[in-house]
């Protein structure tokens, strides 16, 4: 993350992300587009028509250099989805469920806990709530007619909410379901921040590292992993906001202008977030991707199976 901190009078604010493929981007641009990357993996690909973008952090090197735990980061651009190309929702939801059933792992049987992480009355910030909504829960049809639901896998479905509403830390209510449900891997959707407006709901990172909800609207609190859980965590957010500071410092670089004229600058914002007008509809059809992608990659569903179920 570029943080040159003050120089006299002018000063340089330090680039908000969620996204490890923004976290590259502005070390490369920091430390010069030729400069390796140790500890960093990274590729591109096409799938379906979709953009993928796979960073591996591979030890403390990367780890240092791109502020984020080691694992695997993949981003899918949604910008065909948000085009609305024939097809378009249905090519994504596969590409989401491909990425998710590669992360998981799981054996046949094998139970999941996926947890919706945010306010569901804010919309930037109901992209969990929304999410959780459009996954199936079968956790209980499959104990009570195994017949019945053979082709089913037990998932349990889980809207933590946030601690200004409920009292309790989202992170120890996922813990507790988890302890009582022992899924065999959990996961957690939830809203990120993004460094340009470009990728708000354009862009979508599954990440095996778990997660630390509320991160992506700036009020970080526990997080949930491996760590804190004791079963796999996997991450799914979209970014729906970008930090008003972030935005401003790449609107000056786009205009020529490298630094702020005033030491004011570095106040500018406060802790405010940036979205786009449009991000009502944008928010109900990322969390309506995630949660069909859940379902396919977790069942043996179609996009038109799901549609009748949800």
């Amino acid at each position: 993350m570029e943080n040159r901190g003050k120089r006299g009078r002018y000063i340089v604010i330090k680039k908000r992300t969620d996204l490890a493929a923004e976290a590259r981007e502005l070390w490369r641009e920091s430390a010069g587009e030729t400069t390796e990357l140790s500890g960093v993996e990274a590729r591109t690909s096409s799938e379906s028509g979709f953009a993928v973008e796979t960073v591996k952090i591979l030890d403390e090197r990367g780890e240092a250099a791109l502020g984020k735990p080691k694992g695997t980061y993949i981003s899918i651009d949604l910008d065909p989805l948000m085009k609305r190309e024939e097809g378009a929702f249905a090519r994504a939801a596969a590409v989401v469920a491909d990425k998710l059933r590669g992360l998981l792992k799981l054996k046949e049987g094998e139970s999941v806990l996926v947890c919706g992480l945010g306010n569901s009355a804010i919309t930037p910030d109901n992209i969990g709530p929304g999410a959780v909504k459009n996954t199936l829960a079968t956790r209980h049809l499959v104990a009570a007619m195994p017949e019945d639901f053979a082709a089913f896998r037990p998932v349990a479905v889980l809207e933590a909410g946030v601690l200004g509403t409920t009292g309790v830390e989202s992170a120890e209510i996922v813990r507790a379901v988890a302890e009582k449900v022992a899924p065999a891997a959990v996961i957690a959707v939830d809203a990120l921040a993004s460094r340009r407006m470009a990728r708000i709901c354009r862009t979508l990172q599954i990440s095996d590292t778990g997660i630390v909800p509320g991160s992506g609207v700036g009020n970080a609190r526990s997080e949930l992993s491996e760590n804190t859980l004791g079963v796999p965590v996997i991450s799914v957010g979209v970014p729906t906001v970008v930090d008003a500071g972030t935005l401003a410092a790449d609107l000056m670089e786009q205009a020529g202008i490298g630094e702020s004229s005033s030491a004011d600058f570095a106040q500018f914002g406060g802790s405010m977030v940036v979205t786009p007008r449009e991000i009502d509809s944008q928010v109900d059809e990322c969390a309506r991707l995630i949660g069909y992608g859940i379902n396919m990659a977790l069942h043996e569903l179609t996009v038109e199976d799901i549609a009748m179920l949800v």
